[in-house]
């Protein structure tokens, strides 16, 4: 398992009957996590004094019990800067998880800075969220274009861009259907070195566009690579559908991305450690495809 463990500002401290004790900056957060099956010895003093508390309902969704929380606070991976904020289903603005592949992003894309450092590195992102893979490659030196189909999560990643001291960044921000975004480059002979795409189970695009990933998956994949270079760099899935293991990613890579390119394919589980009981919280999979 790849794990997110190089975390200042952020931590889970226990987790216990489908619940997770997390530590966001100066703030304790209790929040459901459908992974979370076991029950645990509640020791930690977090979850009797917290600063806010997701209650799940059983008609489904949920609402927030806030105790001592502001609208939105800020906090820090290395050199990155999120601002968070509770709201609809139990989300903050941020998956602390893809930490570990955020640092991948930055090596792969320094590694390669460094071994051509004449060359520009053209990164797309789609289902670009609030941008910490964005933030990551841009960082790192690349080119990115952000696109997502929410306004406001577009918004939201310009704000964590300025934050982190990249508002002057190369980063190009669409509000668009990821695939359809993906067709018109493909025909603009507009094509990118590295693909990120961390896909939502079921979505709607801006003009009501149903995407269900199980049925969309692949031919999005197989679509992305044609956006590619005609020598990439990368290509990274992430994924939290439960059907949706790390071998299914490394099979649509290595079809899709591996076979037209060479270079090679790995996946597996992403998690966060806890710290309370040694055990590692599960939090979906990723898969990468890197060129030698």
């Amino acid at each position: 398992m790849w794990l997110a463990d190089k975390w200042k500002e952020y931590e889970v401290i226990d987790t216990s009957e489908g619940e997770k004790l997390e530590r966001w900056g100066d703030y304790l957060l209790i929040r459901p996590d459908p992974q979370i099956i076991w029950k645990t010895e509640k020791k930690e003093q977090g979850w009797k004094k917290y600063n806010a508390h997701y209650h799940r309902s059983s008609k489904g969704g949920g609402e927030w019990e806030f105790i001592d929380l502001p609208t939105q606070w800020k906090i820090s991976y290395q050199d990155l800067k999120f601002h968070l904020q509770p709201f609809n289903f139990k989300h903050t603005g941020l998956f602390p998880e893809q930490a570990v592949n955020w640092n991948w992003i930055m090596e792969t894309i320094r590694e390669a800075k460094k071994k051509y450092p004449q060359n520009e590195i053209k990164v797309l992102n789609l289902f670009a969220y609030t941008g910490g893979a964005t933030l990551a490659a841009a960082a790192a030196g690349a080119t990115v274009t952000h696109v997502d189909a929410s306004k406001g999560m577009v918004t939201w990643a310009k704000e964590n861009a300025a934050a982190s001291g990249l508002d002057q960044a190369k980063i190009r921000y669409i509000v668009d259907d990821c695939k359809k975004f993906v067709e018109r480059e493909i025909r603009r002979e507009n094509y990118y070195d590295a693909v990120i795409m961390d896909p939502p189970s079921y979505g709607r695009g801006p003009k009501g566009e149903i995407w269900k990933i199980e049925e969309g998956i692949f031919s999005l994949v197989e679509l992305c690579a044609k956006v590619l270079k005609k020598e990439p760099l990368f290509y990274l899935i992430n994924s939290y559908t439960t059907g949706l293991q790390p071998a299914v990613l490394a099979y649509l890579l290595g079809l899709a991305v591996q076979k037209r390119f060479g270079g090679t394919v790995e996946a597996d589980e992403i998690g966060l450690p806890v710290k309370a009981t040694g055990l590692v919280l599960p939090c979906g999979a990723s898969g990468r495809w890197k060129n030698l």
